[in-house]
């Protein structure tokens, strides 16, 4: 049975990003069709799955990595592309095992694709709680933050596997079965999230996309927000009930004090005269 692929709103990002991070941000936008059926031991049918995606890949990168030298790194950029896509591919396939390809989204496609390659840079868009993994709704700023921490840690591997092309036949053994494993981890990735109850936070993401698109406003729109407005009059209301907390303890001070005062003089009793005898010869 044929899935239909989901084309995924593309994400714009502000600035000009680098071409490892636009990569990333474009791969993820599409996810690609399955031929897959809901399988009724999806676990069995994923694993398979894993295991002859994993060989395709390491022979695709062992392939790739075949010319030494400088001809070697004309290959670097091919094999990244060719590896994704027979991981995207297995990704796909994974979820329409279990069923759960019409669900399938960007995040999970990012988070099953490079957990096992930055897992700090997934740390504002998915939570565990148990064994439930809520998935944020990617914003602009988000996305490209966890896009760009990915293409770093890629970027690195990438020096890595060129260095690896100068060995003419050892290197490309090693670069097939880095490419092997890195195949299976995607899988677990799937597996793991598949076989967990996966929720989307939509209110998060809805809330940011406003923020990020009212601050784009010009300014004249925006200072007639009541919200703008209402930070100073708060901030005037608090100043003027401190000043007259501060004066009504003054007042209330002197007055106990004058009270204290008239208290002792009407507590102090009038020392009694003598009366005055005239003296008799």
């Amino acid at each position: 049975m044929k899935r239909s692929s989901q084309q995924v709103r593309a994400i714009p990002v502000n600035g000009e990003p680098s071409r490892m991070t636009q990569a990333i941000l474009d791969f993820v936008s599409q996810v690609p069709n399955s031929h897959i059926g809901n399988s009724p031991d999806p676990a069995t049918t994923a694993q398979h799955l894993s295991k002859r995606a994993a060989q395709r890949a390491a022979l695709t990168a062992g392939s790739l990595a075949l010319p030494p030298g400088p001809l070697g790194w004309l290959t670097l950029v091919p094999e990244l592309i060719a590896i994704w896509k027979i991981q995207g591919q297995l990704v796909s396939d994974i979820a329409a095992a279990y069923g759960r390809h019409v669900t399938l989204s960007r995040e999970q496609m990012l988070w099953c694709l490079f957990r096992h390659t930055a897992a700090q840079a997934f740390r504002d868009l998915v939570v565990r709680m148990g064994d439930r993994l809520i998935f944020r709704r990617m914003s602009y700023g988000i996305a490209h933050s966890v896009a760009r921490q990915i293409g770093v840690k890629l970027s690195q591997r990438t020096v890595g596997k060129g260095v690896a092309r100068w060995l003419p036949v050892v290197g490309a053994l090693s670069v097939g079965a880095y490419a092997y494993y890195d195949t299976t981890q995607v899988a677990n990735t799937a597996i793991e999230m598949f076989e967990s109850e996966v929720a989307i936070d939509e209110d998060e993401g809805e809330n940011e996309d406003e923020d990020e698109s009212n601050a784009q406003q010009p300014a004249a729109t925006s200072a007639r927000k009541p919200r703008a407005a209402s930070k100073p009059t708060s901030r005037a209301s608090a100043a003027g009930q401190a000043v007259r907390t501060k004066v009504n303890q003054t007042v209330a001070g002197a007055v106990h004090k004058v009270a204290g005062a008239a208290r002792k003089r009407v507590a102090r009793k009038p020392t009694p005269r003598k009366p005055h005898t005239p003296d008799t010869e």
